[in-house]
Parts: C-alpha cells; structure tokens; sequence
C-alpha cells in the first residue's frame, strides 16, 4: 500500500516554505517519524516526518522548491514492493543517466556553513547522530579541500590582485524576512532613539554574591536578563504607552507583558517571547532564555514561540558593541538596547570613581510615545537596576 506524504498544516502566519533538502531518495529505506526533508519558512526549519515506516518510491518535488501547506511531496510504499520511480533526469528516449545525487543529512547550522565555506554536500561525512553533518564537519572539509590555482588571464588589470572573484548567494527565507520587516519598520514609523546609562555595580554585587547557590537551586546561571526583564515590566506598568502599538488610526493596549528576547543564531537573529513575563521568576527567565539559545542553535524552535510579542530587548553587548541604535520589532512601538558593560570615571557625590557603566538606548516610536514618556521609561529601568530593591518593593 502506497502512503502520500504532503507538507505539514503550516502555522497562520506562515504563507509559504522552501524545500531545503531531502534525507532520503528514492529507494531508500525508511522508518515512522524519521525526517524525509527540511522545509525553511520565515522564522524556522520544519522537519517532515515519515507516517509510515517503508520504502521512499518517489519524491514529487525537488530541493529548492517552494511549498505550501499539504502539497504531495513523496510517496513511501509500506510493503516496499512498488516500483522506484526512475529520477527525473532520465532522458525521455530512456538514455541511462546518473541518478541524481542526495545530500547528507545536514543540520540547520551546517547548511548555513556549507554555503559560507563553499563546499559540495555530497562530500561530506557525518559525525552527530544518526550520520548528521554538523558545522565542525563542514569546516573541517573546507580547511582540508585544495584551493583552486586562479586562471591566468591574458591582460590582467594593472593593480588588481589576480584570482578575485565574486559570488552571488541568494538570501535564506529567514534572512529575507529580517530584511524586509526592518525597511517596514523604519518606512512605517516614527522612529527616534534616546540613551542613559546605568551604573551596573549593584547587580554585579548581587550576582557574585548570590550566582553559587541560585544556580544549585534552580539549575540555571544567574545572568544580567532576568533583572533586565523585571526592570522592564515594571517600566511598562508605568508607561503602558510603550506596550502598546499603532493599528491604523487606533492605539492597542496590551494588559500584559510578552517580552522578545533578541538571540542570535547561525540562520540569523531571531526574537524568541517571554509570555507573562511579569508572572516569571528570576529563574523562569533564565531558564527560558537559555532553553530558547539553545533550540535556537538546533533549529527546533517552534513558530509559536517566535510568534507576538508586546515589546523586545536585545544585547548588541554580547558581541562588543558600546552603543547602538536599534530598530524596533514592528508592529511593536519600543525596543531595548543593552550594551557592553565597561568601566569608565563617574562623578559620584562630588568625587570621580571608576564603575562598570553600561549605556542604554530606547528606539521608539514618536508617532504615539512622546519624548518624555520614553525618557521616563528609560529612567526607571536605570532606577530599577541600580538599587534592585525597588524591583521589590515596586518604587
């Protein structure tokens, strides 16, 4: 008995996907729930599945293809007495051909690094489970291929260094998105930045004293977030205008508080939600956050979990970066920028004194959060985080 396989149901706001790579070919063994193909869409890569075990007999449509919702993809014959269908290269006269060749299994982070490093997939040996290709493999094949010697040319150009090139890589689905959402960002809104800076002493003091034993309670390390995120629910108590958004000529005001955390990966920069973040534990954030970098890093995480959000934080200070600009997460109004913590001279009572500063910046909205407003929120996520007691007491 033949068995259809089709794309899954994708999530509502997904419109389409792009068929990255098939695991299987056709005549190749398969078992129940064994992933046949990736699918890449805006925000993540979706595994397909097999429903039964079997026999792959045939693949209806080729890698880099677009998709959408319950499109025939393969059949796998449950007997594995059907006939493999012959592959669509053959010539029609019937010439034999090559079969079409089939990459490796890759995981999400080794196809961003095999189009970075340039290498032929079908190279490649797998080293993670179940054969997986990983990014370490990948780089390991591209630091042991040969280089090509340049062609010589016949007039080369006085100056120019000989053997450069160029290459055209099209945009991922994820990388596209980010793209376009932030050109709609800054052509939809008013957008204007305004910095502080904040005196990270205290919450150093509170981490070095406490960091051992929160992390032997909870199972989680003690990081800067979760005080970011509890300054920043209770700025937006204050200032409910920052949690809120434009819709046509309406103001919408959350009555709640999903927070987007900004996490970097090797696809590109997701903005995983923090849901109720004012009902969240110090600890819930952190282990939330650390379990979102790490699907993240796999390619697991799911469409719901990057889905919404009311207002975003991110840490160019991870990376180095002292200040920056963000842009905000449309349809939201507001953004956080953290940035690297450094010492620098302060005045502090009169006299100069070195302290671990970080600057602060609020991307915003000016169409619906005025200049004040938005300082004011800054300021009390300063307040907040230099004396952490008020976080506490709610002052």
């Amino acid at each position: 008995m033949t068995i259809e396989v089709r794309v899954p149901q994708l999530p509502e706001s997904v419109a389409d996907a792009t068929l990255v790579t098939w695991h299987k070919r056709p005549g190749d063994t398969v078992s129940r729930d064994e992933n046949l193909a990736d699918l890449e869409t805006d925000k993540v890569v979706l595994e397909v599945p097999a429903p039964v075990a079997g026999v792959l007999v045939e693949v209806k449509v080729e890698a880099g293809s677009t998709v959408t919702g319950g499109i025939l993809l393969a059949v796998i014959d449950e007997t594995g007495q059907a006939a493999v269908a012959a592959p669509k290269s053959a010539s029609a006269a019937g010439t034999p051909v090559a079969a079409e060749s089939v990459e490796p299994k890759l995981s999400p982070a080794a196809k961003r690094a095999v189009a970075d490093e340039k290498v032929d997939p079908s190279v490649l040996v797998g080293t993670g489970r179940e054969g997986r290709v990983t990014k370490q493999d990948v780089v390991k094949a591209a630091s042991a291929a040969p280089v090509a010697a340049a062609a010589p040319t016949s007039a080369p150009v006085l100056g120019a260094r000989a053997g450069r090139s160029e290459q055209r890589v099209p945009m991922s689905r994820l990388r596209s998105k980010i793209a376009a959402r932030l050109v709609e960002a800054q052509s939809t809104q008013a957008l204007l930045t305004t910095f502080n800076e904040v005196d990270m002493s205290a919450l150093n003091a509170a981490r070095a004293r406490y960091k051992d034993r929160f992390e032997k309670a909870h199972g989680a390390r003690l990081g800067f977030m979760s005080f970011f995120v509890k300054a920043t629910v209770e700025a937006l108590r204050r200032f409910p205008i920052v949690n809120a958004y434009v819709d046509g000529t309406d103001i919408v005001y959350h009555d709640y508080y999903d927070i987007g955390v900004a996490v970097s990966t090797e696809r590109g920069l997701i903005v995983p939600v923090l849901r109720d973040a004012d009902l969240m534990s110090c600890a819930d954030v952190e282990r939330t956050i650390g379990n979102f970098a790490k699907k993240g890093r796999e390619g697991t995480i799911t469409i719901d979990e990057l889905t919404g959000g009311t207002f975003s934080i991110t840490n160019g200070g991870v990376f180095g970066s002292l200040m920056s600009t963000p842009i905000v997460n449309a349809p939201q109004s507001a953004i956080l920028g953290m940035h690297k913590v450094q010492d620098r001279p302060v005045v502090v009572d009169g006299q100069i004194v070195i302290r671990p500063m970080m600057y602060l910046a609020l991307t915003y909205d000016h169409r619906i959060i005025d200049g004040r407003d938005a300082v004011q929120f800054l300021v009390t996520i300063k307040d907040c985080l230099e004396d952490p007691a008020r976080l506490l007491l709610q002052i």
